[in-house]
């Protein structure tokens, strides 16, 4: 049962479903635990109250706030397009440096050889 209401919340396309969902889960569970406390400390109703009023704030507060607003958070098609052609101009050329890199590597490398043969052939005579 967790796990189908787990899928149903990942599915949702509002984050706001998702979110009141998960609030008054949890409220669910802070009632379990709050309501044989209020018992045991004889302070009444005063814990279920707060937990119920609390998620009922955090409900009111996420589906009041602009749901445009929250859009503003993801980039355009344009940005993103953007974005990827930056980050190809990028790998070219990090690419194109570590080719030269490469190059400038094995000629270092071929001249180091022929110094190392050198001296050798020359101890030989």
């Amino acid at each position: 049962m967790a796990k189908k209401s787990k899928d149903s919340l990942e599915q949702s396309s509002d984050i706001r479903v998702a979110a009141t969902s998960k609030i008054w889960g949890l409220t669910v569970g802070i009632l379990a635990i709050c309501i044989p406390l209020s018992a045991v400390t004889r302070s009444g109703a005063i814990l279920p109250l707060a937990a119920i009023g609390g998620a009922a704030a955090g409900t009111v507060a996420i589906w009041r706030s602009d749901h445009k607003k929250s859009k503003n958070g993801y980039l355009q098609q344009q940005q993103i397009e953007l974005l990827e052609a930056r980050i190809a101009t990028l790998e070219t050329i990090v690419s194109h440096n570590d080719f030269d890199l490469h190059m400038k590597i094995q000629n270092l490398e071929a001249n180091n050889s022929t110094k190392n043969v050198l001296p050798q052939n020359q101890s030989e005579n």
